[in-house]
């Protein structure tokens, strides 16, 4: 077992990521990994079961009491780099994210464990691809104090200016536990873009939400062509979400006229028991969701107050069987698709919640 120094003295500073412009939790720069690496090829990390240890508690602890200078170190983070395999290997109580992929190419993470208290840990993501392309992600299990993998492209102007999308991503038959947060999240530092993601066979359970996108203005870019698969949900508090009002920022320098486009996202085969709100997309005026398509969709009931779709400012479809009712925006698609043309966006407040 590989273990992280409790002491954060001996960790060496390194500069913010390019693409957030910022130490993500404070100004400057921000402390090292355990396991870090750039400019690097062909790179293989496996252990045939073998633990690396963060010893996060310490780093926790300090964190809520802001005791803290500068922003946490992953534990493990791999930049500008390309065919990188990741397997068989638990990674555990990292101090912040705990596996990062930054401007990477060909990465495979496979038959990897993940855990992290699911309370009392901030910000321990599982993995996160930022500004990466042709990642797969498969035959996980990821029990975290955050998102269990939260797909990122840098930070409002910062990601702008760096220009890195992440594209091309698969995430297959993975495990998620997170009570805190999400199972898979993209966002909402997406800055660079987002594209060309699928998420298919996943299990996420006990967590506060499923599959989430969140973004807000100032982000600008996209998240586009994104497809869910066969996801099942257990015990999770807000099933699908879409939320584009997560307004944090590095500084004051963002452009607040810089609005995302959200487009082009499918769920199909999305079934769940104990799930409080099955959807929940929260367009706006300035950032409208558009083409969202439903397919084949059974949510088990736990509240008939809350057990609904929340929608607004949303346009897209509805195929086949989808339960509970969606809202009308989408179910007016299949019944009246001419009144969508005429009317594409409906806010929330004009919907009738009373089936």
């Amino acid at each position: 077992m590989l273990l992280l120094s409790k002491d954060e003295r001996y960790w060496p500073l390194m500069s913010p990521l390019p693409s957030y412009g910022y130490g993500r939790e404070h100004k400057g720069p921000r402390y090292g990994s355990l396991i870090h690496g750039q400019d690097l090829k062909d790179v293989t990390i496996t252990g045939y079961n073998g633990t690396i240890n963060g010893q996060g508690q310490s780093w926790w602890v300090k964190f809520r009491r802001k005791q803290l200078n500068h922003t946490r170190g992953p534990l493990v983070q791999l930049m500008r780099s390309s065919n990188i395999i990741i397997s068989n290997i638990t990674l555990r109580d990292s101090p912040f994210w705990t596996l990062h992929t930054f401007d990477c190419k060909n990465v495979t993470i496979s038959e990897t464990t993940i855990l992290a208290p699911i309370a009392g840990a901030p910000n321990t993501d599982g993995i996160d691809p930022d500004s990466c392309e042709n990642v797969v992600i498969k035959n996980c299990y990821i029990s975290v104090g955050d998102d269990g993998i939260a797909i990122k492209s840098g930070w409002d102007q910062y990601g702008i200016a760096y220009g890195r999308p992440s594209a091309n991503i698969i995430i297959q038959n993975v495990v998620i536990r997170s009570m805190v947060s999400a199972g898979v999240s993209i966002g909402s530092e997406m800055s660079g873009g987002v594209s060309n993601v699928l998420v298919e066979n996943v299990h996420i359970w006990d967590s506060r939400r499923g599959v989430r996108i969140k973004t807000a203005p100032g982000r600008g870019a996209y998240v586009s062509n994104i497809a869910y698969r066969n996801i099942s949900l257990e015990h999770v508090r807000v099933g699908i979400v879409i939320k584009t009002d997560y307004n944090e920022h590095p500084d004051e320098g963002f452009d607040p006229k810089a609005v995302p486009i959200i487009e082009n996202i499918s769920y199909t085969s999305i079934h769940g028991q104990g799930v409080r709100v099955p959807v929940r997309i929260q367009g706006s005026a300035e950032i409208p969701v558009k083409n969202v398509t439903f397919h084949d969709m059974s949510v088990g009931i736990v509240d008939r107050k809350h057990h609904v779709f929340q929608c607004s400012f949303v346009q897209g479809q509805v195929i086949g069987y989808v339960f509970p009712v969606p809202c009308k925006n989408l179910d007016m698609y299949n019944e009246r698709r001419e009144l969508v043309k005429q009317s594409t966006f409906q806010n929330i407040s004009d919907i009738d919640y009373s089936f």
